[in-house]
């Protein structure tokens, strides 16, 4: 994908983009596929359907990568956010996974299914995406007239000193193969991968459910098409071929005059995420939506949400929907703010950590992903028990009890009979 100018390279780049959201937007709406809800059916009904969905999601990706890194078709080295980079920030992706998982489950789903939720008419996600976006906006980006950041504020005197800065990149592959890095991860990839799509397979009930294959595949496919073109996409220039992100990295040298040039990081090779898009987008909108400021995650939230309206609107499912009670808008609210912190704390969500961050091998990744399916299996258990047992159910004696179930503790220390 070879283009003569920046400007038709980075149309390229954006639009791609944008279609493979498109597509990934509709599918997820006709399957259902919500990692939220695979934890859900997994904890409260023992039904693996849609979790192994998100396995085979998952595996797909990770194997596709592994063998298009090792033919050096994506560089993922080079990616945005850095997922390998040799600094483990471990306890801000465990706390970032935790405040995520918890936050998804109180607000109906995690940041994809937000605006899938939006496309059918969901107007309670619409606040949801307002809290995410502003949050994880100014986590990243200073208060006006300040040089400080929610992040600095509040965590980052903390939390940081507790990184690990490893003597290598952060992937399992270059932890164990050193100077084979590529090999190794295409070895223990594939090898991964492979467990994942057995297990997933093993069900009889999942080969039996078309939607459930069918979504596992389309997002797993969709990350992935969106590591290859993104690395792919380059320019001409002086008779040099390069990457885009090299272009703008050296802009003075071929850009025109009058050209504007873009945050390197928006042109950087990247998949699917969607936190901190949401908050690039809530820029973009609030610097009058300037071509310049435009951006792979700004592109991903529109594809999908109007991939997701495309589909409702074809099968007459779309329903306007708002909350139920000043119970049901707290719960949101603070499900919201919770997603906001934990999304760019854990440098993702469940797609972008747990699928995208996932495929490639970042130890931070599998930190997130854990720490995320363990807030959001916690968080339902509590929720179950406080609803059967009501006044009884105390937050510790329910706490307690689901860690009990989650085989975290003893039985002997269980608060409440279980259900």
């Amino acid at each position: 994908m070879i283009f003569q100018s920046f400007a038709s390279a980075q149309s390229f780049f954006l639009w791609s983009t944008f279609a493979i959201a498109l597509v990934m937007g509709i599918l997820v709406n006709k399957t259902n596929f919500c990692t939220m809800g695979a934890v859900s059916d997994w904890v409260n009904m023992g039904d693996t359907g849609r979790l192994r969905a998100w396995l085979f999601a998952i595996a797909v990706a990770m194997l596709g990568v592994v063998v298009l890194e090792q033919m050096g078709m994506v560089k993922i080295s080079a990616a945005f956010p850095p997922y390998r980079a040799s600094q483990l920030i471990w306890a801000e992706n465990l706390l970032g996974g935790l405040l995520f998982g918890i936050g998804m489950t109180l607000a109906s789903g995690c940041g994809n299914k937000t605006l899938i939720r939006i496309g059918g008419g969901n107007l309670k996600s619409i606040m949801v995406l307002a809290i995410i976006a502003v949050i994880a906006y100014f986590m990243i980006n200073p208060f006006p007239g300040s040089d400080k950041t929610l992040f600095t504020v509040l965590f980052y005197d903390w939390l940081r000193p507790l990184a690990v800065t490893l003597k290598t990149n952060q992937d399992i592959g270059s932890i164990v193969g050193g100077s084979n890095a590529v090999m190794a991860r295409l070895i223990i990839g594939g090898v991964l991968a492979v467990a994942l799509i057995i297990f997933a397979l093993k069900s009889s009930d999942f080969r039996g459910s078309f939607d459930n294959i069918l979504g596992g595949l389309v997002v797993g496919l969709a990350v992935l098409a969106a590591w290859y073109v993104t690395s792919n996409v380059l320019v001409t220039a002086d008779g040099e071929q390069m990457g885009i992100q090299k272009f703008v990295g050296q802009w003075d040298f071929y850009a025109p005059a009058d050209a504007v040039k873009p945050a390197a990081t928006s042109v950087a090779p990247q998949s699917f995420t969607f936190i901190n898009p949401m908050g690039q987008t809530l820029g973009y909108l609030a610097t009058g939506m300037k071509k310049a400021e435009l951006s792979f995650g700004i592109m991903a939230v529109g594809g999908v949400i109007l991939g997701s309206l495309l589909w409702s609107l074809i099968t007459r499912s779309f329903r306007f929907e708002w909350f139920a009670s000043f119970k049901d808008f707290f719960n949101h609210f603070i499900g919201a703010i919770l997603m906001g912190f934990g999304g760019v704390l854990g440098m993702g969500c469940t797609i972008g950590q747990g699928v995208t961050g996932v495929s490639t091998l970042a130890v931070g990744s599998f930190i997130t992903l854990i720490s995320i399916v363990f807030g959001c299996a916690i968080t339902m258990k509590i929720q179950y028990y406080k609803m059967v047992y009501e006044a009884d159910a105390t937050f510790v004696k329910s706490f307690i009890t689901a860690l009990v179930d989650m085989k975290m503790l003893p039985s002997s220390l269980r608060q409440l009979e279980a259900v």
